[in-house]
């Protein structure tokens, strides 16, 4: 019903950038927060940001508080990753989320990308 499909991710030198996108669709009603976590190789997933469904509240982890910044585009069903001056430990398999509610039902539900590598190395 719902699919969360993530891009942008890649091989990138440290203090460089990237930006991920995710755009969600299918029979969707409403999406509230939106955010991304990641998780590195033999470590447990981890919140990296999240936003509000208007945008006006954006929420970090203090690991990258001041280079990383999320939006998103609602009409578009999108959510944005703005990653700047990344370093090693910012390699992962990012993964997209998104509070949602379908068309056919009231419950609202948490869907999950299939996530983007992002390796940072030189």
């Amino acid at each position: 019903q719902v699919q969360l499909v993530e891009s942008g991710g890649g091989l990138v030198q440290p203090g460089g950038s990237l930006r991920l996108s995710c755009a969600a669709s299918g029979s969707i009603d409403t999406i509230y927060t939106m955010g991304w976590f990641r998780q590195a190789s033999g470590k447990e997933r981890e919140f990296v940001a999240g936003i509000s469904w208007s945008g006006g509240s954006t929420y970090y982890a203090d690991s990258v508080k001041g280079r990383f910044t999320i939006s998103r585009d609602n009409a578009k069903n999108t959510v944005y990753l703005q990653m700047n001056s990344l370093k090693a430990e910012d390699t992962a398999v990012y993964y997209c989320n998104a509070d949602i509610r379908v068309l056919t039902r009231i419950n609202t539900s948490r869907y999950w990308g299939q996530g983007t590598q992002v390796t940072v190395s030189s």
